[in-house]
C-alpha cells in the first residue's frame, strides 16, 4: 500500500538570498552560452538580407558574443562574494556597468585587430555606442530576471518551511499523548517504574524541543527512538524484543526529527500490544549510494490485527508530506505486510551529510 502524496515537494535551496547565481557552474554557463547564440541569431537577422547569408559574419558575431559572455561570467562569479554585500540595487547597476566595460573592451580589442574586417572610421562611434547599448539592455533584462527568480524562490521556500513546521507541531502533541498514555497504564501496576517513566519522558520531550531546525542527524534521531523505547519497555518488559541493524548509517546523516519514533509506536500499537506473547519489532536502515532506506517490521497475523486508526494514518501521511517537502519527488513511505510481518518503509536520496543539510 503506497501512502498518497499531500503534494509534490521540492527540496530546499542552500541559504543564499543573492539575486545572482554561481554563474561558474556548468548549468549556469550552458544557459549563457545558448542565450548568446540566440541573441547573435537576432543580431545577425536584423542586418539588411543578403542573396546569400554570410555565414563568417555569424561565425565571427558567435565568437565575439561568447568572448563577451564567458568574460562577463567569470568575472561575475569571481566578485559575487562581494557584490553580495552591496544592496540590490546597487550590485546589479555595478553588474551592467562591469558588462557594459568589458564589452567596449572586446570591441576595442576586436576593432584593432580587425578581427570582424577593417571597420570604417565615420561608423566607429555608433557601433561603439550600438554594443554599449545592446550590452546594456540584455543585460539588464538577464539581472531583472535573476532577481525575480530570486524572489519566487525566497517565497516557496518560506511558504515549504512554514509548511513543513506546521507538520511538525502536528507530531509533538500526538507523541507526547500517546507516551502519557504508556505511563498512566503504569500507575497502578508499578508506582515506581510510573516515576521513573516521566522522569524519562521529561528528558525524551526536553530533547525533542531542543532542536529549533526541521532535519536532526540520524544518531539524535536513534537516541530520541530508544528513549521512548525504555518507557514502553517498563510497560510492555520481555513481550518487547527489539533487533536493531543500523551500522551501515552515518550518524550525521540528516532526517527530519521525529520520524522513527512514530513508526516505532505503530509497530508497538499493532504488532506487539495486542499480542499475549509480544514480538519482535525489527528495525532496518542503510544508506547506499546516496539513499537511505529505514524499515520497521513488526509481528502480524491475518484476521486478528484491526484496522490501523485514523490517528495512526495521519502520522504516516504526515511523515511521507514532510519527506516528499523536503527531499522532492524521490522520496517514498510505503506499507507492507508479507511472511507474517508487516512492514513499514521510507527511503529518500540524500548526498549530504549534516554538516552541509543544516543550511535546509
Amino acid at each position: 500500500m503506497k501512502i498518497t502524496r499531500l503534494t509534490k515537494g521540492r527540496r530546499l535551496a542552500p541559504n543564499d538570498d543573492f539575486f545572482l547565481p554561481e554563474l561558474c557552474e556548468p548549468e549556469a554557463l550552458l544557459s549563457l552560452v545558448l542565450l548568446a547564440e540566440l541573441l547573435v541569431m537576432v543580431l545577425v537577422l536584423s542586418e539588411p538580407m543578403q542573396p546569400g547569408f554570410n555565414w563568417v559574419r555569424l561565425a565571427l558575431t558567435s565568437l565575439f558574443v561568447q568572448w563577451i559572455v564567458l568574460l562577463s561570467a567569470a568575472l561575475l562569479c569571481s566578485l559575487r562574494p562581494l557584490l553580495a554585500r552591496l544592496r540590490a540595487a546597487v550590485a546589479g547597476g555595478l553588474c551592467c556597468v562591469l558588462v557594459v566595460a568589458l564589452t567596449l573592451g572586446c570591441t576595442a580589442v576586436a576593432d584593432q585587430f580587425e578581427l570582424g574586417g577593417p571597420l570604417p572610421r565615420d561608423g566607429e562611434v555608433n557601433l561603439y555606442l550600438r554594443h554599449a547599448l545592446i550590452a546594456l539592455i540584455m543585460s539588464a533584462l538577464l539581472l531583472r530576471y535573476f532577481y525575480l527568480q530570486s524572489q519566487w524562490r525566497r517565497q516557496q521556500q518560506a511558504e515549504l518551511k512554514a509548511r513543513i513546521e506546521s507538520l511538525q507541531a502536528r507530531i509533538r502533541p500526538h507523541f507526547l499523548f500517546n507516551s502519557l498514555n504508556s505511563i498512566a497504564s503504569l500507575v497502578a501496576i508499578d508506582p515506581h517504574k510510573a516515576e521513573q517513566a516521566v522522569l524519562d519522558l521529561s528528558d525524551l520531550f526536553r530533547a525533542s524541543l531542543a532542536k529549533p531546525g526541521t532535519l536532526v542527524s540520524w544518531g539524535d534521531e536513534l537516541e530520541l527512538a530508544k528513549r521512548y523505547l525504555s518507557i514502553e519497555h517498563y510497560r510492555l518488559g520481555e513481550r518487547l524484543q527489539l533487533d536493531w541493524q543500523v551500522e551501515n548509517v552515518p550518524t550525521d546523516l540528516p532526517i527530519p526529527q521525529l520520524t522513527l519514533q512514530p513508526l516505532l509506536e505503530n509497530a508497538l500499537i499493532y504488532g506487539i500490544q495486542p499480542r499475549i506473547e509480544g514480538g519482535l519489532v525489527r528495525i532496518e536502515a542503510d544508506y547506499r549510494d546516496g539513499v537511505f532506506q529505514l524499515c520497521v517490521s513488526n509481528p502480524f497475523q491475518e484476521g486478528h490485527e484491526k484496522q490501523p486508526s485514523r490517528g495512526t494514518q495521519q502520522a504516516l501521511v504526515n511523515i511521507d508530506a514532510r519527506l516528499a517537502a523536503l527531499f522532492g519527488p524521490g522520496a517514498s513511505l510505503s506499507v507492507d505486510r508479507r511472511d507474517g510481518r508487516h512492514f513499514t518503509c521510507l527511503r529518500y536520496p540524500c548526498s549530504r551529510l549534516m554538516q552541509e543539510a543544516r543550511a535546509i
